[in-house]
């Protein structure tokens, strides 16, 4: 008799999702899903708050990437009320958002994936996380952080608290830096990017190790997006949007305040997040990726000396063309760290850094207003239309694990086909599927929102296990 498997929940992960495995009779996948099951409802509940409010409001949605809703609702605000921030409150933003991305994936690929590259997929469970890395790699982990801690230390200099900042505002920043403060940053820089060095040591050996594992798990063709600079190069605070086909040919580059001719959002009955994809080719057609491994797949260069070396090897591993297999997103992840590490180097070795000029008080007030940046997940979209008073008409966010949401479904289907097999399920087959969600670095919380009526299943379960009565409401 066919069956399903539901793992609930996903683990290591911010946020709630689970995993339903249906067999078929002969033992093997018939189908996987990824279901996102909880909601929040920050879009609405912002409508009728200040504008201003938001890069205080947005924060609290998340506790891993409060600081990328801080700078893109800042940025959001600046194009509403018409006030561009000055070049120093820009330099500082860049800055705050660098410690970001270094806090983030630094912990991502050492806490959270770590337990899987340095333990094994089929390690005892019991083991298998931080605890278990700490007994088994003590000086990886002190490294490791310690890395974090240094992300950390540059937001909380900036803006007074390492959660939930308080520094940008419409317009600019509320504090500039002082000398001393830029000179504490810069002394962790070279102890930072030795610790990513180790990062990358350890991934290029167990890439080497389980080369087989990483070209039959979850690879699969796709569309990338990313923000880069002018000249196509990485770029995670401030420029326009490219998006690239699964060749890695150009297919669109928009400002992103344009998103909207670009990006529509399509809905499954078992999930409430939704699915992102390219207007033009429609969906599934039009799906990408983003994040480490989409960012990595959409540039051309990465303009830091070290980050730019470890990207030419990055990209030869599929001889140029965009790299398709999911667990190589933790090689990106560090490569991206290395370039938020020497990005923070140059941001503090600028004159204008020190400068006083942090608020333009000026205002060409619009009524609507984009931000946009690169979180560590992807690309992150805030839009607010405000009425004459400046209170929140209408709120849209599109988050990075939404722009992701057809990959890690993919990836778990794909996952859970090609490991589970013959009728015997192990724990660690069951590993490898929640692996192909992490490996995405989901941050659920951010993303979730629905569209019309939020739908319930309820299964009445007896006490052998079936299921003799389900009550839906779509």
């Amino acid at each position: 008799m066919s069956q399903k498997i539901t793992i609930e929940p996903v683990t290591r992960i911010e946020g709630h999702a689970k995993v339903t495995i249906r067999m078929k009779d002969d033992g093997s996948v018939e189908r996987a899903y990824l279901h996102i099951n909880e909601f929040r409802g920050f879009e609405k509940f912002c409508e009728g708050r200040p504008y201003f409010e938001m890069p205080s409001i947005t924060p609290r949605i998340c506790g891993i990437c409060p600081v990328s809703h801080h700078l893109a609702a800042a940025k959001a605000a600046d194009d509403l009320q018409g006030s561009p921030a000055p070049r120093p409150a820009h330099l500082l933003r860049d800055l705050m958002h660098m410690g970001q991305i270094i806090q983030s994936h630094g912990m991502h690929f050492f806490e959270l994936s770590g337990p899987d590259l340095l333990l094994g997929f089929d390690a005892d469970p019991a083991t298998r996380n931080v605890v278990g890395l700490v007994g088994a790699a003590p000086e990886i982990t002190l490294k490791a952080v310690r890395l974090r801690k240094f992300g950390q230390e540059i937001i909380r200099i900036l803006g007074g608290r390492r959660l939930h900042p308080v520094f940008a505002v419409p317009g600019g920043v509320n504090k500039a830096l002082q000398p001393v403060e830029r000179d504490t940053i810069l002394a962790g820089v070279d102890e930072a990017i030795e610790a990513v060095r180790i990062g990358l040591g350890i991934m290029r050996d167990w890439a080497e190790r389980n080369a087989e594992d990483i070209r039959k798990f979850a690879v699969f063709p796709s569309g990338y997006m990313s923000m880069v600079t002018p000249e196509d190069g990485l770029e995670l605070y401030d420029g326009d949007i490219r998006l690239v086909d699964r060749t890695g040919s150009q297919l669109e580059k928009f400002p992103g305040g344009s998103y909207l001719d670009i990006i529509a959002e399509h809905v499954e009955p078992w999930s409430y997040l939704k699915f992102p994809y390219y207007k033009k080719m429609s969906f599934p057609e039009g799906v990408y990726r983003v994040g480490p491994l989409g960012r990595l797949n959409a540039v051309s260069h990465i303009p830091t000396p070290l980050a730019q070396e470890e990207f030419k090897t990055y990209r030869a591993i599929n001889n140029g063309a965009p790299v398709e297999n999911t667990l190589y997103f933790h090689y990106a992840r560090l490569i991206e760290t290395l370039f938020a590490i020497e990005r923070v180097r140059e941001l503090c070795a600028d004159p204008d850094i020190l400068s006083t000029d942090i608020l333009n008080t000026r205002r060409d007030y619009r009524g609507e207003g984009v931000g946009v940046l690169e979180a560590p997940r992807g690309t992150l979209i805030h839009h607010y239309k405000a009425d004459e008073t400046g209170k929140l008409t209408s709120v849209n966010l599109i988050v990075a694990t939404g722009h992701n949401n057809w990959a890690m479904s993919k990836a778990v289907d794909s996952v859970a086909k090609t490991y589970i097999t013959g009728g015997e399920v192990k724990e660690g087959m069951l590993n490898r599927v929640e692996a192909a969600v992490r490996a995405h670095d989901p941050c659920l919380s951010c993303s979730t929102h629905a569209i019309g009526q939020m739908p319930i299943q309820i299964e009445m379960v007896a006490p052998g296990g079936e299921i003799i009565q389900t009550i839906t409401r779509d």
